[in-house]
């Protein structure tokens, strides 16, 4: 796993701040980007893009349109790329929902959706679906008919209501439902790195409302492609863990009381010692009279 200094480097933020001047002359110096990279050591990888971020907010002076004309300008630039578009994208959020304007607000979700294949602008929509979450909802619905597969991934991603290393939106975690017409839209999607973010949008999910998580996963398995099973059973992954029946039928496992009796687990040792194995042994017999599938993954079935 590389370490923030490897992803988020001193360097790269000085290579950051040059992108910016050569492409803008005379806007701003940059001057604060380029010293913030001195100050990054103790901090781990989302402090560092905020930190970055509030950088390059002081050199332009927290106008979100002189802003929005340099990174736009600079976007031709293929070495604007990788983990130094992290502080961009959390710059752009801040100074578009701070400037109180809706048309800044549309302009800068825009902006999102032009720099996530970069690297991706999903932690900085936070800002935006905090600031407002119907028009924020409302555009990511858009970027699901994109031809772009790193925008229709960022309508999932970036809605997940439990996205790792990313800010908290309280409305999405008290009403997941609200991101179910994105994941209806991707959940076909063409595209293996749209659809796993889709899964793993879904696992969120099930962790805040088993039920509604189930019912869209089976919604999905009456209309499936051909790659729909897959992504349930990642989806479900969580509620299989724990056991949830509805779950467990999803990803394949249709057994029960009428159909098996299972004895065990028997030890064959009760005296284990510390850093020892338990070893037990299960009698699973099938009593329904056809098969019965023990696993989605196993080749064969008990008769």
């Amino acid at each position: 796993m590389p370490t923030a200094d490897e992803l988020l480097s001193p360097g790269s933020i000085r290579s950051l701040a040059s992108i910016l001047q050569e492409t803008s002359p005379g806007t701003s110096s940059w001057q604060t980007a380029a010293e913030s990279a001195r100050t990054l050591a103790s901090l781990g990888l989302s402090d560092r893009a905020r930190r970055v971020g509030e950088a390059l907010l002081a050199d332009a002076g927290h106008d979100y349109r002189r802003l929005s004309r340099v990174v736009r300008a600079a976007l031709p630039r293929e070495d604007l790329t990788g983990w130094m578009v992290w502080p961009v994208t959390e710059a752009v959020a801040t100074a578009a929902t701070a400037s109180g304007t809706g048309q800044d607000l549309d302009d800068g979700l825009t902006l999102m959706a032009a720099l996530t294949p970069r690297l991706t602008s999903e932690f900085a929509l936070r800002t935006f679906l905090n600031a407002d979450l119907e028009r924020t909802l409302a555009a990511a619905r858009t970027w699901t008919a994109s031809p772009e597969e790193a925008v229709r991934r960022l309508a999932s991603e970036g809605t997940r209501p439990k996205l790792p290393w990313a800010r908290q939106v309280p409305a999405l975690n008290h009403n997941p439902a609200l991101s179910i017409p994105i994941l209806d839209a991707l959940y076909p999607d063409n595209s293996a790195f749209v659809r796993r973010s889709v899964a793993n949008h879904l696992n969120d999910i099930s962790r805040l409302d088993a039920g509604l998580a189930g019912r869209t996963a089976a919604r999905w398995a009456e209309n499936p492609e051909d790659t729909t099973p897959a992504l349930i059973r990642h989806a479900m992954r969580t509620l299989v863990k724990q056991g949830d029946p509805n779950a467990l039928r999803l990803v394949g496992f249709h057994g029960g009381r009428d159909d098996l009796t299972v004895v065990g687990p028997l030890p064959e040792e009760t005296d284990i010692p510390f850093g020892g194995a338990l070893i037990f042994t299960v009698r699973i017999t099938n009593i329904s009279g056809r098969p019965v599938t023990l696993s989605p993954s196993t080749t064969s079935s008990i008769t």
